[in-house]
């Protein structure tokens, strides 16, 4: 059985999907300001361990990512170069 950690019961609880067979995942990806480090990839690997997993059990999968690749820090960083 697949346990999660709910961050507002603050407690690991049982995945149940909302529609029996199917799962959409949403993660916010990485923010892409400077060079890339382990701290970046770190919400990407866990999301696609857990897809491969629920891909895996037979679950069909709609995920979304975002990519950030606007903000202060790439403004800053690109009038730099």
């Amino acid at each position: 059985m697949l346990k999660l950690y709910n961050t507002l019961k603050k407690k690991k609880q049982p995945f149940k999907p909302l529609k029996k067979g199917k799962v959409g995942m949403y993660i916010c990806g990485p923010t892409i300001y400077n060079y890339v480090h382990i701290g970046n990839l770190r919400a990407y690997v866990f999301a696609d361990i857990l897809r491969r997993y629920l891909k895996f059990k037979k679950y069909k999968i709609k995920q979304v990512m975002n990519l950030t690749d606007v903000d202060d820090k790439t403004i800053r960083d690109s009038q730099k170069a």
